[in-house]
């Protein structure tokens, strides 16, 4: 059986959840009157805010319904637009600009590969046939002459440099000694080579011309001089009269032509206070394409035509030029640099004996050529 409660415990007992009770309902009321305090504050926090943006709504309406600051806001968006537009027609412009630059460059890559085909075709065919028949550049003098059909025996190729010099070139700086244009002397040797008569162009500098005149002269299987005269000549050179005999015994066309050469070198010497070229420096320039001994050929010139036929008989050709795709698609200058100077020393001992005989023909001249029809330019 349970225990018997004592009464002191029980009356303990008693008054705790009375006090309890009492304790919980005022704890209940405090909580509820908080709760009512607290939502009446945020009530009355919300109506204030509410009032206060429902304020301003209207006051930034009423600025907005103002005429000033309607115009204010129609020129914004209108220097707004109008910057946009000028952005996307900049933008359009630009783009054109690049479409349009695009399309030359591809057109002129487009024109130089032709050329360059047109070229290499052409570089084929002479291999596959040797000599051409208009060539002139690598060929025998006397076949020029015959090809020509001229009663000047002298190569056209030198007659129209020497016209041209004489027009526009005497006092040229440097002339027969300045590097000339790669580029342009190929040009010039492909367009002389078709056609040995045709005109100068113009607007070629002068030291491309005489850099021309060069290469013809250096070409030539044989000097102007001959292998078989040039002792004789080189030991003549201390005598005018001695040169002026030895010199007869030249074929008639290389006598003329070595007559009208070094009467062009006159010309430039005479204006050497302009041109810096007096005829001893004329002499060291032109004599080792002048006169040259036997397996002594200066080959500097090879890199300007395509063949380097020593007889038209013989037909001695060079193997076909093995041209590869890069070759004809290559932009000037990547495959071979033919924009670059001349390089006019190929290494050859320099012949003093040889310098001092062209010397002596150029100071010399008209005492010297007496048998000649005397070249003169008006």
């Amino acid at each position: 059986m349970p225990s018997p409660v004592s009464p002191q415990w029980h009356e303990k007992a008693s008054d705790f959840f009375s006090t309890s009770g009492v304790k919980l309902k005022e704890a209940g009321q405090s909580a509820g009157t908080f709760v009512g305090e607290a939502a009446k504050d945020a009530k009355g926090n919300v109506v204030d805010v509410a009032g206060r943006f429902g304020s301003m709504v209207k006051s930034r309406w009423f600025l907005l319904q103002q005429p000033s600051t309607r115009q204010a806001v129609q020129d914004r968006l209108l220097s707004a637009a109008a910057s946009t537009g000028t952005l996307l027609r900049k933008g359009m412009s630009e783009t054109k600009e690049k479409v349009s630059i695009g399309k030359t460059k591809f057109e002129e890559v487009a024109k130089v590969t032709t050329e360059k085909s047109k070229t290499i075709l052409t570089d084929i065919e002479r291999w596959q046939k040797g000599v051409a028949s208009t060539d002139v550049f690598g060929v025998p003098i006397e076949v020029t002459i015959q090809q020509q059909h001229s009663s000047r025996p002298i190569p056209h190729v030198l007659v129209k440099c020497a016209d041209y010099l004489i027009l526009s070139g005497l006092n040229s700086p440097y002339i027969f000694k300045s590097e000339g244009d790669r580029k342009v002397i190929q040009h010039l040797v492909s367009l002389y080579n078709k056609d040995s008569n045709t005109s100068f162009p113009e607007g070629v500098n002068p030291l491309d011309a005489a850099s021309l005149a060069k290469c013809y002269l250096a070409s030539l299987p044989e000097p102007l001089t001959t292998f078989e005269l040039y002792n004789e000549i080189r030991g003549a050179r201390s005598s005018i009269h001695m040169m002026s005999n030895i010199l007869k015994k030249l074929p008639n066309v290389n006598y003329t032509t070595l007559e009208f050469v070094t009467a062009l070198l006159l010309r430039v010497s005479q204006k050497s206070f302009l041109n810096k070229m007096d005829a001893r420096s004329l002499a060291f320039e032109l004599a080792p394409v002048i006169m040259w001994p036997n397996g002594q050929k200066p080959e500097f010139h090879s890199q300007f035509w395509n063949h380097a036929s020593k007889s038209v008989a013989k037909k001695n050709m060079n193997p076909v030029p093995n041209y590869s795709a890069w070759d004809m698609l290559a932009e000037e200058g990547e495959a071979l640099d033919a924009s670059s100077p001349i390089s006019l020393d190929d290494g050859l001992p320099i012949d003093y004996g040889a310098i001092e005989v062209v010397q002596c023909l150029i100071e010399h001249h008209h005492a010297i050529f007496t048998h000649a029809h005397e070249t003169t330019w008006t």
